[in-house]
């Protein structure tokens, strides 16, 4: 694996090695960070970070959330992120912005409440391959049902992407693989089908999309979102609604979306084969159109800049705080 030599922390390239916090951070303690996960393709026309600009307002917003003033705004991380790809002289690699609580070892602060803590911006990048695994875009995984539920929205806000949600992540998945599974899928506490533990999720039923509701537990997915701008382009129909756990088993197909995951079919959930046991021809149809996109083959839906290409003249100056 290849990884950037350099990192951006707050508006300054440093060394990889540099990029350390020390171990009474406020993040180490109590789980508060925000980041992203963002890729940056190979693509026809060179190096493009796709759909940069909402995964850093997604960054921001998080944040906002939790009430952490980076000092930076959305432009400025794009800019950065882009100088970073630049520094790192990967043309393809996979970005993760994130935002936390440190310490300040001159006043430090060691309890619970964490507005006395410093906050602190980071993005690093390394090249990271399909984190499904390479097969698994074509030949699909098997997936189960985790006895992990997804937490309630107003325990913790499902629309921030935050480090301490994926605490709960971090069940789903050791249950899933040490049960022998690629991937486990979560339930919401209704009891209602939520998403993987770092993917979104889809049916397909007689040739209609049908993925749970942005008031499911879900993280709102840039991927998701670009999966039904591109489904509805295609005369697909999308349909988002609450899904049971027994409909997952009835699907003609399913998959997942994500960043990391991109658009991975599932071929069996809790081992009852879904559709034929393989990639579905919508998914196919699906994956197909949106690899043409970030690869910069065809334009996004109606329109769209879904792609920040890396050597456009003038973009991704370093920035510093306001």
């Amino acid at each position: 694996m290849k990884i950037s030599p350099k990192v951006w922390r707050n508006g300054e390239f440093i060394d990889w090695d540099d990029a350390r916090i020390h171990v009474m951070s406020h993040v180490v303690n109590y789980g508060t960070s925000v980041f992203e996960g963002i890729r940056c393709y190979n693509s026809k026309k060179g190096p493009a970070i796709f759909r940069l600009t909402e995964h850093m307002q997604r960054l921001v917003n998080s944040a906002k959330i939790y009430r952490m003033d980076s000092g930076f705004d959305r432009e400025q991380f794009c800019d950065a992120a882009v100088s970073l790809v630049r520094e790192s002289g990967l043309d393809e690699c996979y970005l993760r912005p994130v935002v936390f609580r440190g310490l300040d070892e001159n006043n430090p602060a060691f309890g619970v409440y964490p507005l006395n803590n410093p906050v602190e911006s980071y993005i690093a990048a390394w090249e990271w391959g399909k984190y499904l695994g390479d097969e698994a875009i074509e030949n699909g995984i098997d997936v189960c049902v985790s006895s992990w539920t997804r937490f309630n929205t107003n325990a913790l806000p499902a629309m921030a992407k935050a480090g301490a949600n994926y605490m709960n992540s971090q069940l789903i998945k050791m249950e899933a693989k040490l049960g022998g599974f690629s991937e486990g899928i979560a339930l919401d506490d209704r009891g209602y089908v939520s998403e993987g533990s770092g993917e979104n999720i889809f049916l397909v039923n007689n040739g209609r999309l049908i993925t749970p509701p942005l008031g499911a537990a879900i993280l709102p997915g840039i991927t998701r979102d670009s999966v039904i701008q591109l489904a509805r382009e295609m005369g697909i129909a999308v349909e988002e609604a609450v899904i049971q756990r027994a409909a997952l088993y009835l699907a003609d197909e399913l998959f997942f979306t994500g960043t990391a995951a991109e658009i991975s079919p599932i071929r069996s959930v809790d081992r009852i084969t879904i559709g034929s046991g393989k990639r579905g021809e919508i998914t196919k149809r699906l994956q197909e159109e949106f690899f043409k996109v970030v690869l910069a083959e065809r334009p996004a839906p109606n329109g769209a800049e879904w792609l920040t290409f890396i050597h456009e003249a003038g973009a991704g100056q370093t920035v510093t705080a306001n």
